[in-house]
């Protein structure tokens, strides 16, 4: 109830009327059955305008304390994570990628929309990095297409560090379903995993027109982490190829 409150009433027109997205290939997106969508990550502001482009609700998972925040801010985030139908997942121990896969695994097999960031975690420079697995074995296991959608400027927007958005028309790009039935019954297989990931994340690059580093982005964030901690300057990296963005 929430959820479509805040889409259709409280939140989402206004949001339109605002940032006016515009959206490619928005019907690439199944209007019945079970789906994952799988997206670049530029902005906090990604999981509120893709899902709100969306008609059907995309459920994506996120880590517990997220919902456990005290004071105005944290019944804030709290309430926006609820009323998304986000689910939270306990990220601590050995077990939280799987558990996060399970519930997923849930959301798919209900015949709903499955959201993931295959990256796992916001690029630090808006550049593409290395997918995880863990979107292969998701569809792998639940034989669900996979629906590659790209952010074009979402880092424009709301850049990592900003509270407030910029007003800026927001643009999304969604691509043609992809199929990976060839790989039944050939989950957990490793190089089947990377072979399924890697063919997503191309896909996410020619849809975005990003530069793509097969590094993993978490690694690049915790090595800048370090320098930042020791006084050493980040190395300088070039500017990332960007899709046309035109507002």
């Amino acid at each position: 109830m929430l959820y479509w409150l805040l889409k259709y009433v409280l939140l989402g027109p206004w949001l339109k009327l605002i940032f006016r997205p515009k959206v490619e290939g928005l019907a690439h997106v199944p209007a019945t059955g079970p789906a994952i969508i799988a997206s670049n990550h530029l902005s906090f502001c990604d999981s509120i305008f893709m899902p709100l482009m969306v008609k059907r609700p995309v459920t994506f998972v996120a880590k517990a304390e997220y919902f456990t925040g005290r004071g105005i801010k944290g019944a804030l985030v709290r309430m926006f994570f609820v009323g998304t139908g986000t689910i939270p997942v306990d990220r601590t121990g050995g077990r939280a990628a799987q558990a996060a896969l399970e519930t997923q695994l849930r959301v798919l097999r209900e015949g709903r929309l499955a959201g993931i960031y295959p990256e796992g975690t916001r690029s630090p420079d808006g550049r593409l990095y290395r997918g995880k697995t863990g979107v292969a074995r998701l569809a792998l296991a639940s034989g669900a297409p996979v629906v590659p959608v790209v952010m074009l400027n979402s880092d424009r927007i709301q850049p990592p560090g900003r509270v407030m958005p910029r007003i800026r028309r927001v643009r999304i790009r969604f691509g043609p379903p992809m199929d990976f039935s060839r790989y039944a019954g050939m989950a957990g297989d490793r190089l089947v995993e990377r072979a399924v990931t890697d063919e997503l994340m191309y896909e996410l690059m020619e849809l975005s027109g990003r530069e793509y580093v097969d590094v993993y982005a978490q690694k690049v964030k915790s090595v800048s982490t370090v320098n930042a901690a020791s006084g050493q300057a980040a190395p300088t990296e070039p500017a990332p190829a960007l899709a046309t963005d035109h507002d």
